[in-house]
């Protein structure tokens, strides 16, 4: 079994710790392809940095060709309905698959975010997916995803702190990581904490094998049709649907 892994941005150190993160959970036999775009934001950290990371994301997949499943690895599923309408195999996203593995083990759960302009776009996500009575919040740990990738910063702490707040306010079961950065921060958070702490890429790649094995694709009707074909003009053109 092929499973893509794609960081819509571009820090390389980010798709690296993502790889490891995704190979650590795979099964025997699945073979993780990370790659991320060269053009495009560094991180993804609101709604303008999302539109201009889509293009390269999508050029990732084109470069790919043929895979068993997609895995977008961006916690606000960045560009995920277009992926699945470019795509026949399933594509996941982690924030989806974040939310509906909380679901599964336990009643309610809180996600812990970056920073709080991702909040909204969260919890449009998590009321998309109908899982909003599911959630207690949405909260924010004030850290930017760069500094996810930096020795020694404050991140792992301000985290840990916000998923406290959570437990003793929120009335959380389970902890949601909300964004890919925090893939290696899952299992030592939720022994800290006594309480599942759910990664989303290896939510995402339990999903994608599992997809992948009951052979099932994306239907291609309705919503997640393919793209009619026309053509695209200027530095569009290469993504012309054909």
């Amino acid at each position: 079994m092929r499973i893509l892994v794609v960081n819509p941005n571009t820090t390389a150190s980010m798709t690296g710790k993502i790889a490891a993160g995704a190979r650590a959970v795979a099964a025997p036999g699945t073979e993780i392809i990370a790659v991320s775009p060269l053009d495009g934001p560094a991180s993804i950290e609101g709604y303008y940095d999302e539109v201009f990371a889509i293009p390269g994301m999508i050029g990732e997949m084109q470069k790919a060709g043929p895979v068993d499943a997609t895995v977008i690895a961006c916690f606000d599923d960045t560009g995920l309905d277009a992926a699945r309408s470019f795509s026949d195999s399933p594509v996941i996203g982690i924030g989806e698959a974040g939310f509906h593995m909380a679901s599964l083990v336990a009643g309610r759960f809180s996600v812990v975010t970056t920073l709080s302009r991702s909040i909204a776009a969260l919890e449009h996500n998590i009321s998309k997916y109908g899982l909003a009575s599911r959630c207690a919040r949405v909260r924010a740990a004030e850290v930017a995803v760069l500094d996810l990738e930096k020795p020694g910063s404050a991140a792992c702490d301000r985290i840990s702190e916000e998923i406290a707040r959570a437990l003793r306010e929120d009335g959380a079961e389970a902890i949601v990581l909300g964004c890919a950065g925090m893939v290696d921060l899952a299992a030592d958070l939720s022994r800290q904490h006594g309480v599942p702490v759910i990664d989303g890429v290896a939510a995402a790649v339990k999903l994608a094998e599992g997809l992948a094995g009951m052979g099932l694709k994306t239907s291609k009707v309705g919503g997640y049709a393919r793209p009619l074909t026309k053509t695209y003009s200027g530095s569009m053109a290469k993504f012309s649907p054909r």
